[in-house]
């Protein structure tokens, strides 16, 4: 006889992780996110898979972070969350915060892309059938689309509020300039620009450099940090030259082995000895950094196994870092460090 599998949240799941406010809104996040980008497609096992969408939540992680376009295929990501929800987190909808994005390229079809207002809300349909959920959290634009009037993207993530299909809206990648446009015609119609989910990470200083961290302050939004290990180049992974099996720069398009160079070791073996010193890993140390930003309200990571979810939110166990370490960070943090070219 087949046990059928029962789910009850851990009853103290709410008293490790630090909430976070989302700019100006009345929404606190987990200081960490879990995001789905990678490892929740068909090709891992949907066991594992379960285990850690049920071990974060556990853990505190309420703020799960999907697109249409993650997979492989194409929203498999959104199915294999949708599916867990259905068998074990269905009691807990009221506690979860869940996302997803739309216009990257989906398809060859001009409708699966871009930010038009038939692309951005068919996708979030489809999105929310896939997630099994009659709304989703935060609904976001995915990418700038150039070709397409502003007010156009911005009207359609305004109706998806309207409709009750959203309950907050963000973007994610936009330049700074852009981003300000977005959040001036989101607040004249009454619903204001949530987050913005820019890459960030001691490799990259983007925000910093283009003014998206003063700006975020200025505008009320909050940020959420992606890609905080560099795709695992902030991490002691590739320190010895070496490219284990299975590792995101043998088996990623976003990640290539000939950006694992003699630049980057140098520099990230310096900032692993710097972790050492403080008795932690250079990932969790990476995480920490990112954390120090008021403007950062979360830093998604990703998780191919409990132990490493564990690992990765122990980050917030340690002391602020000081003045002295963040100088030395800047020293060996170059950006662009293990970029492509």
């Amino acid at each position: 006889m087949t046990v059928e599998r029962v789910y009850r949240a851990a009853d103290g799941r709410y008293e490790r992780l630090e909430y976070r406010r989302a700019g100006d809104s009345g929404l606190d996040l987990p200081a960490l996110s879990l995001g789905l980008w990678q490892k929740f497609g068909r090709d891992y096992p949907f066991g594992t898979q379960r285990e850690i969408l049920l071990h974060a939540f556990d853990l505190g992680i309420t703020h799960f972070d999907n697109a249409n376009r993650y997979g492989p295929p194409h929203r498999a990501a959104e199915q294999v969350f949708g599916q867990v929800l259905r068998t074990d987190l269905a009691p807990y909808r009221d506690e979860l915060i869940l996302t997803t994005k739309a216009g990257n390229p989906i398809g060859p079809s001009p409708y699966l892309k871009g930010g038009s207002r038939k692309s951005l809300l068919v996708s979030l349909e489809r999105s929310l059938r896939d997630l099994g959920t009659d709304y989703v959290d935060i609904f976001y634009h995915h990418r700038p689309d150039p070709s397409t009037p502003l007010d156009e993207t911005v009207g359609a993530l305004v109706s998806a509020v309207q409709q009750g299909k959203a309950l907050y809206v963000g973007i994610s990648n936009y330049p700074t300039e852009r981003a300000h446009e977005v959040a001036a015609l989101l607040r004249a119609a009454g619903v204001p620009l949530l987050v913005h989910q820019p890459r960030y990470s001691i490799f990259d200083r983007t925000p910093e450099t283009s003014g998206l961290l003063k700006l975020a302050a200025e505008d009320g939004f909050g940020l959420v940090a992606y890609s905080p290990l560099a795709q695992g180049l902030l991490t002691d992974k590739y320190l010895d030259g070496a490219i284990p099996a299975g590792a995101r720069a043998a088996a990623s398009a976003f990640l290539s082995p000939d950006q694992i160079d003699d630049v980057y070791r140098e520099r990230a073996t310096a900032l692993n000895e710097l972790a050492r010193e403080r008795g932690q890993s250079l990932a969790q140390l990476a995480l920490q950094w990112v954390l120090r930003q008021p403007q950062v309200t979360t830093a998604l990571i990703g998780a191919s196994s409990t132990a490493q979810l564990d690992h990765n939110l122990a980050a917030l166990d340690f002391p602020a870092l000081t003045d002295e370490e963040l100088t030395r960070i800047d020293h060996h943090g170059i950006h662009g460090t293990g970029q492509r070219v």
